[in-house]
C-alpha cells in the first residue's frame, strides 16, 4: 500500500511540476509561440510531411505532447552576465567578502563557469520559435515553389495568422493553396549542336527520364540532365559538364501541356571564349602511366624502375615492390579504350580496396602526339601505405561466466606480401578474468582463476582463386576477393574448457555499392571439450533439478549416488543416475512419467553440450544495404544465408566405410561429424521521420534442421534469445525456448524468429532515447529434444512468443553511442494461463542493459 500510495504522489508531482512550466515566460508581449501549421489544399486540411516540410517554421518539437527541450531552455537565465555582474561585481561590500573568502581568479571563474553552464543550457535546449511574418512569407513561397515545380503552374497560395483564444501568446498558421489543373509532358525535341553527341542521345533517348504524358516534374528534368551528362561522358566525351544542357518548356497555349526541347550547344573554345564553339569529340585513351611509389617529395625526381605490360607503362621511383600484372588488375581505364567516367571510379573504388595505397589520383592530360586533339594520357599515382600496420586493444568486461574479466590482443598487417598486393594479417588475443562458478569447484585461491588465449592466421588475396576462369560471371569491377584463414584458441576453468581450432575458404565481391556476396567454400571447426566433468558444475539448474527428483518423496536410488548431504555426488553420482533411469534398471525405482522425462530430457541435453564437434561446412551470405555512411538515418538493409554442413564428409563416409558410434554416427577419429541445412533472413529497416526522430524495425527467421549423421545442432550453431541486442526484457540466453521458462543457465534452440521495433527521438543534445517492443523466441524443431515446452510442433505454439517493451537513454559521440535500455516483460510464455500479461512490469523485474551503438 505504501509503494502505491508512493507512486502515486510521485505522479501527482511530476504532473503539478509540468503544468507549472511556463513555455512562453521568455517572450515579449507582442510575440506569440507558434503551437501549430496547417495546410489546406484546395480547401481540405491536409497531413503529408513532405508538404509540411516546405514550412520554414515547424513548432517546437515535443515528447508526448510536452515541449521539453523548450522547457530546458528556458531555464536558462537571460542576460545572465548582467545578472552575475550585479550579484557579485557591482556590490563592492559582497565583492570584497568573496574576495576574502577566494582570490579573484577564483571568483572570475566560477562567475565564468556559471555562463558557461547557461549558454550549454541554451544549446542543448530548443529556443521558443516565434511566429514571425517575414519567414511565413518565405514559407508560402517554399510552397508555391513545390507546387510549381511538380507541375502546378498557376498555383496560388495564402496565409492567415491566427492567435489563441484560450492561451495567450500563442498563435497558429494557416497555409491555403488551391493548384488549378496541372501540366503534363507532351512533346520532346532536340536541339544539339553536336553531332558526336546527337548520335549518343538517339542510341539511349528510350532511357530518358522524361516521358510525355506523365505530370512535370522539375526533379525529372533535373535527373534528366544528370543521366545525359553521365551518358556523353561513359561514351567518350571528356569535355563534357551538365552546365551545357538546358531546357526550352513551351506552355503558352498549349492546354496545360509541356512542349520540351532539350538544347546543348558546342563547347566553348580554347580560353573558355564564348565567342568561339568547337563540336564535341569522342576522346580515347592513348596510354596509361602508372607511377606506384609516388609522393611530393619526389615528384621532380627520375623514376629508376619500369616496365611495359600490355600497353601499360609502370613506373617505381625506387626498385618496383609490385607486380605489374597486380596493378593492371585493379585498373580499369585502359589504353586504346574510349574514355569513361565509370572506368576512372572502379578504377578509385578497386584500388582503394586493396588497402595497399593511400590518397589514389588519377590525372588526364592531351597527347602531345595526337594532331586529332581526341588522345588522352591517364597518369594515375599511387602512394603505397606503410609496408607493416601494428594495432592493439584492450577492454575490460563482465559476463555471467566471469565477475570481472581483461581482454587484451593485437595485430600485425603485412601489405603486398608476395608481391600481388595481398595482405597477411596475425592477430592474437587472450583474456583473463575472475570466475562466477565454474572455478568454485576448483580448489583454488587465485583471483584471475579462467583465462583464454588465442590466434588467428588471415591472407587475403585481390582476386578469385579458384582452378578455372571467373571473369565472366564475377568481373573484376566487382572487388573479388579470396580470404584463408585460420584460428585456433583455448580456455581453462570457463565452463566445460574448449580446444577450438577453425579454418574458412571465402570467397566476396561486390555487384554494386549497396549488394555483397560471399562464400565460404570450406568452414570448417573443430571443438574439443576438455572439462566435460565440470558440467553439472556449470549448469546448476540442471543439477538441481536432478537432486528435486532424487529427494522425492517415492523415488529410490542407490545410496552410492549420493553424498552426506543426500546430493548427487558430481560427477559420478549425477551421471550414474541418469544412465539408471535410462537404462530403466532396477537401482531407480519410484519415478513418475514426467520426472523420468524430465531425467532424459537432461541427459540429451548433457550428450548435446558435452560432445566434442567437427563442422565441414559451406555458406553463401546476400547482403542489401543502402545505408552509404555511418550518418545515413533512412536505409534498407536485407541479409540472407544458408549453410549446409557434413554433406561431403557423409559421402565420403559411404566410400571410406568410417566407423559408427553406439548412436549410429559415423565418426570421424572418434567424433561424429554434424550435418544439417541452416537458413537465415534478417531484415532492418529505417526511417526517417524529421528532426531528429527515427522509426526502425528489425525482423529475423532463422532455422537448422539436422539430418542424415545428426539428430541435434551443435551449441555453436544453434540460437538463442535475449540480451542488449534481442529480446531487452531477458538477459541473454535466458529467454526460451518456448514456454519453458529458460530453465537452464544457457538456453538455446534450433529455431529462432525475432520482430524489434523501436521509434527513436533527441531530448536535447547529444542525448537521444527510445521507445521499443522486442517480440520472439526460439523453439526447438525436427530434432532430438522432446520436451512439449520447449518445441514448435503447429501454428499454435506462436502463442509462445515472448514481448519485451522499454525505454532506453543513448548519447552520441559522434564515433559511438553509448547505449542504456529498460526493458520490461510485457508477455511472459512462461507464465501460467491469465497470468502472462503484465505480471512483472516494474522496475523490481527489469532488465538494464548496457551496450555500444544501436541494437540494429
Amino acid at each position: 500500500m505504501k509503494r502505491i500510495l508512493a507512486k502515486i504522489s510521485l505522479f501527482i508531482l511530476t504532473i503539478a511540476l509540468f503544468a507549472s512550466c511556463n513555455a512562453v515566460k521568455r517572450l515579449e508581449s507582442e510575440e506569440s509561440l507558434l503551437t501549430k501549421n496547417d495546410i489546406f489544399l484546395n480547401g481540405e486540411r491536409i497531413n503529408e510531411s513532405r508538404i509540411y516540410n516546405q514550412l520554414y517554421q515547424t513548432p517546437n518539437s515535443k515528447l508526448l505532447g510536452f515541449p521539453l527541450q523548450l522547457h530546458f531552455y528556458n531555464l536558462a537565465r537571460p542576460n545572465i552576465d548582467s545578472i552575475l555582474s550585479d550579484k557579485f561585481l557591482q556590490n563592492d561590500q559582497r565583492r570584497e567578502r568573496l574576495e576574502g573568502l577566494l582570490s579573484r581568479k577564483q571568483l572570475d571563474s566560477y562567475i565564468k563557469s556559471r555562463i558557461d553552464f547557461n549558454q550549454w543550457i541554451k544549446r542543448t535546449g530548443e529556443a521558443p520559435v516565434i511566429v514571425n511574418q517575414e519567414d511565413t512569407e518565405r514559407s508560402v513561397n517554399r510552397l508555391e515553389s513545390w507546387y510549381w515545380n511538380n507541375g502546378w503552374f498557376n498555383v496560388e497560395t495564402e496565409y492567415e495568422i491566427i492567435p489563441s483564444e484560450k492561451k495567450e501568446k500563442r498563435a497558429k498558421v494557416e497555409y491555403y493553396v488551391e493548384t488549378s489543373t496541372p501540366y503534363t509532358i507532351d512533346s520532346i525535341k532536340t536541339d544539339i549542336d553536336s553531332e558526336v553527341l546527337d548520335s549518343i542521345y538517339e542510341r539511349y533517348k528510350d532511357e530518358s527520364l522524361i516521358i510525355p504524358g506523365t505530370q512535370y516534374r522539375t526533379l525529372d528534368f533535373n535527373a534528366e540532365r544528370d543521366r545525359l551528362t553521365n551518358l556523353f561522358r561513359n561514351n567518350g566525351v571528356y569535355n563534357f559538364d551538365q552546365e551545357y544542357i538546358t531546357f526550352d518548356a513551351d506552355t503558352i497555349n498549349t492546354d496545360y501541356k509541356v512542349n520540351t526541347t532539350i538544347i546543348i550547344p558546342n563547347r566553348l573554345g580554347p580560353n573558355e571564349d564564348s565567342t568561339y564553339r568547337v563540336p564535341f569529340k569522342v576522346h580515347e585513351i592513348s596510354k596509361v602511366n602508372v607511377f606506384t611509389d609516388y609522393k611530393y617529395a619526389n615528384r621532380n625526381e627520375s623514376v629508376t624502375d619500369s616496365a611495359q605490360v600490355e600497353n601499360f607503362t609502370i613506373y617505381s621511383f625506387d626498385e618496383m615492390e609490385y607486380k605489374p600484372e597486380a596493378i593492371i588488375d585493379a585498373i580499369f581505364i585502359r589504353p586504346g579504350r574510349t574514355f569513361s567516367d565509370i572506368a576512372r571510379t572502379r578504377t578509385y573504388n578497386r584500388l582503394n580496396s586493396l588497402r595497399n595505397f593511400k590518397y589514389p589520383n588519377i590525372q588526364y592530360t592531351q597527347d602531345p602526339e595526337d594532331t586529332t586533339n581526341t588522345d588522352l594520357i591517364a597518369n594515375i599515382f599511387l602512394t603505397p601505405q606503410p609496408k607493416y600496420s601494428l594495432g592493439f586493444d584492450f577492454d575490460v568486461s563482465q559476463s555471467n561466466i566471469q565477475k570481472f574479466g581483461i581482454g587484451f590482443g593485437g595485430s600485425l598487417l603485412i601489405r603486398n606480401i608476395f608481391g600481388g598486393a595481398e595482405n597477411l594479417e596475425i592477430s592474437g588475443r587472450g583474456s583473463v578474468g575472475s570466475s562466477t562458478d565454474a572455478a568454485a569447484s576448483k580448489d583454488d585461491d587465485r583471483f584471475f582463476d579462467i583465462s583464454e588465449i588465442g590466434a588467428d592466421l588471415k591472407l587475403t588475396f585481390p582476386r578469385i582463386s579458384l582452378p578455372f576462369e571467373t571473369e565472366r560471371f564475377i568481373p573484376r569491377y566487382m572487388s573479388p576477393f579470396t580470404s584463408l584463414s585460420l584460428g585456433v584458441s583455448t580456455q581453462n576453468n570457463i565452463g566445460l574448457d574448449k580446444q577450438n581450432l577453425s579454418s574458412i575458404l571465402n570467397y566476396r565481391w561486390t555487384p554494386s555499392r549497396q549488394l555483397t556476396n560471399r562464400v565460404d567454400l570450406v568452414n570448417l571447426q573443430y571443438v574439443r571439450n576438455l572439462n566435460t566433468d565440470n558440467y553439472f558444475n556449470v549448469y546448476q539448474n540442471s543439477y538441481s533439478e536432478l537432486n528435486n527428483i532424487v529427494q522425492s518423496a517415492n523415488v529410490v536410488t542407490s545410496p552410492d549416488y549420493l553424498n552426506n548431504n543426500g546430493r548427487l555426488i558430481i560427477p559420478q553420482g549425477a551421471e550414474s543416475f541418469i544412465e539408471s533411469v535410462n537404462d530403466d534398471d532396477n537401482t531407480t525405482s519410484g519415478l513418475t512419467p514426467g520426472q523420468r522425462q524430465n531425467v532424459i530430457n537432461i541427459r540429451e541435453r548433457k550428450n548435446r553440450l558435452t560432445e566434442n564437434n567437427l563442422i565441414l561446412a559451406s555458406n553463401y551470405t546476400y547482403l542489401w544495404n543502402t545505408k552509404e555512411n555511418l550518418y545515413d538515418e533512412e536505409f534498407t538493409r536485407f541479409r540472407f544465408k544458408i549453410e549446409v554442413a557434413g554433406n561431403l564428409l557423409s559421402a565420403v563416409s559411404e566410400v571410406a566405410g568410417f566407423e559408427e558410434n553406439q548412436n549410429g554416427n559415423k565418426e570421424i577419429l572418434g567424433v561424429a561429424f554434424s550435418q544439417y541445412v541452416k537458413p537465415e533472413i534478417d531484415f532492418i529497416k529505417h526511417w526517417d521521420l524529421g528532426s531528429k526522430n527515427i522509426f526502425a524495425l528489425r525482423a529475423f527467421g532463422g532455422i537448422a534442421i539436422p539430418y542424415g549423421n545428426a539428430n541435434s545442432i551443435p551449441f555453436t550453431r544453434s540460437f538463442f534469445a535475449g540480451g542488449p541486442n534481442d529480446n531487452r526484457a531477458w538477459q541473454a540466453y535466458d529467454l526460451g525456448p518456448g514456454s519453458s521458462g529458460g530453465r537452464n543457465e544457457f538456453n538455446e534452440a534450433n529455431m529462432k524468429l525475432a520482430l524489434n521495433l523501436e521509434y527513436r527521438y533527441n531530448l536535447f543534445g547529444a542525448l537521444n532515447s527510445a521507445f521499443f517492443i522486442d517480440i520472439g523466441n526460439i523453439w526447438n524443431v525436427l530434432d532430438i529434444v522432446e520436451d512439449e515446452a520447449s518445441t514448435f510442433t503447429s501454428f499454435s505454439d506462436f502463442k509462445n512468443t515472448a514481448v519485451g517493451s522499454g525505454i532506453g537513454l543513448r548519447y552520441d559521440f559522434n564515433f559511438f553511442v553509448l547505449r542504456f535500455d529498460v526493458g520490461f516483460k510485457t508477455y511472459d510464455p512462461a507464465k501460467p494461463i491469465g497470468h502472462k500479461w503484465f505480471q512483472e512490469y516494474n522496475f523490481n523485474h527489469a532488465v538494464y542493459n548496457v551496450g555500444i551503438n544501436y541494437p540494429f
